[in-house]
């Protein structure tokens, strides 16, 4: 075999799937709680840029170890004839209905596939693996063996004991919480089974980490542009006077703020995209930090920025604009504008969350009246919008694929703001990218600008791993 492949092995219902679903990143890897979900071998090879770096093949649990070894034990009278013994025993039973567990886990070993022998840690050793152990030490195959935790037991020791006499290299590995670095930490494990797989390896583990950068680059940009969008959009609407205004200003005030949750659903899907997650499905009882409708008062709690935050960074925003009235004097007011923007600034930051954006009538120049809401004016609303798309992207990228089911996003509470990794500095420098879009054309903005947000959160991102 060309690609490093390897043979995933064990009892049923020890988390097989979940260990081949992790490792090539593949949520289309059936895994059941029934016992035998599993019969018939299947291969997933892990691929990047269309490129096989190597190949799991997931595999039927041993129905029948202790039979399948006395057969094989009876053809084999020295050492040398054991592989052959087993070759013997595929051949003589594939094509029945006998032993066909056993027979579709041992063909692609015997084809030249490593081993990955499979045990649940959270259950005591006992003698009835020891069949199946014997079976695939005989096969002559590289093989590592794999502690996996289903649930809350800890017999970890026995296990380490018992499967270091039949394997050379034994490893406690979570499929479901396993985090990026033990996976590559495992496949590091893998080169060391066979001298030819190690190459191999190390280019694969190579393009993970590559992969792993540019997955955070492109999540950076995805959150970039949603935000953008999110900070300058408004919604208008021609009317005849502006004694209309109000007859339409609840209806249009709902209508710019369901578009508002939709641009950000758009954006959580993006990230998922990113990580190859196609079809999570979001339960409200899941979901109920980031379902906290993005306009409540308990979501600019948990996301926004602090008291002191918001009147720095209002202040900040304040002077910015007072700037502009300096300049437009000829610079005559001797920078009173900038005072008088800072304490203006400071203290409008403290708005209510009510307050999101704008709403005003425009003479238009064929005639009529224009009614538009936003764009958004409110301080603290990017800040509300980075900190909710920072915590679903750090739970995204934490998830393995072995995870099944909603996406937990349970744990957030009010001590886990990532608004605290945005240094004064940085937020200052932030406040001026929004101001720059907010003066811009919805999804016209400056490339340059763009950039710029995307660098700094990807260094929030890069933070997050230490948070």
């Amino acid at each position: 075999m060309s690609t490093p492949t390897f043979v995933v092995v064990g009892h049923p219902n020890k988390g097989k799937s979940s260990i081949v679903a992790t490792l090539t990143q593949d949520e289309s890897v059936h895994i059941s709680p029934i016992p035998g979900a599993t019969v018939k071998s299947r291969y997933f090879p892990m691929k990047i840029d269309g490129r096989e770096q190597y190949i799991l093949v997931d595999t039927p649990g041993f129905q029948r170890a202790r039979r399948t070894f006395a057969w094989i034990k009876s053809k084999a009278n020295t050492a040398s004839e054991r592989a052959n013994a087993i070759s013997q025993f595929i051949e003589t039973y594939q094509n029945t209905d006998q032993f066909t567990d056993e027979c579709e886990l041992l063909g692609p070993i015997m084809q030249g596939a490593g081993i990955l022998y499979v045990t649940d840690g959270s259950h005591p050793y006992g003698e009835e693996y020891e069949a199946e152990m014997e079976i695939l030490r005989w096969t002559g195959q590289p093989s590592i063996a794999l502690i996996n935790m289903v649930g809350e037991g800890d017999y970890i020791e026995q296990w380490r004991a018992a499967l270091s006499q039949y394997f050379k290299i034994v490893r406690v590995f979570n499929a479901v919480t396993a985090e990026f670095n033990k996976r590559l930490d495992l496949l590091k494990a893998f080169g060391q089974l066979q001298e030819e797989w190690q190459n191999p390896l190390n280019k694969a583990i190579k393009a993970l980490e590559e992969r792993r950068q540019n997955q955070t680059q492109q999540s950076a940009l995805a959150i970039a542009q949603m935000l953008a969008t999110m900070v300058s959009f408004k919604i208008t609407k021609k009317i005849s006077s502006k004694k209309e205004a109000h007859i339409y200003e609840e209806s249009l005030t709902k209508k710019y703020k369901d578009k508002l949750r939709d641009l950000e659903k758009k954006g959580r899907s993006t990230i998922e995209g990113i990580y190859d997650y196609h079809g999570l499905v979001r339960s409200e009882t899941e979901l109920n930090i980031l379902d906290i409708d993005l306009f409540s008062l308990d979501s600019w709690n948990i996301f926004g920025l602090n008291r002191q935050q918001l009147i720095t960074t209002g202040a900040a925003s304040g002077a910015l604009a007072g700037l502009g009235f300096d300049a437009a004097v000829g610079g005559s007011s001797f920078l009173l504008g900038a005072a008088v923007g800072s304490v203006i600034g400071g203290v409008t930051a403290r708005f209510s969350h009510k307050k999101i954006a704008d709403i005003r009538t425009f003479g238009i120049p064929l005639g009529g009246i224009e009614f538009r809401i936003g764009p958004t004016t409110n301080i603290n609303f990017p800040y509300v919008v980075l900190g909710r798309a920072l915590y679903h992207y750090k739970v995204v990228s934490q998830r393995t694929h072995a995870q099944r089911g909603s996406l937990d996003l349970e744990s957030q509470n009010e001590s886990t703001n990532y608004t605290s990794l945005i240094s004064d500095t940085q937020r200052k420098k932030l406040e001026r990218l929004f101001t720059q879009i907010r003066r811009s054309s919805s999804e016209n903005f400056d490339s340059e600008t763009i950039d710029s947000l995307t660098d700094y959160i990807e260094v929030i991102m890069n933070n997050l791993e230490f948070f």
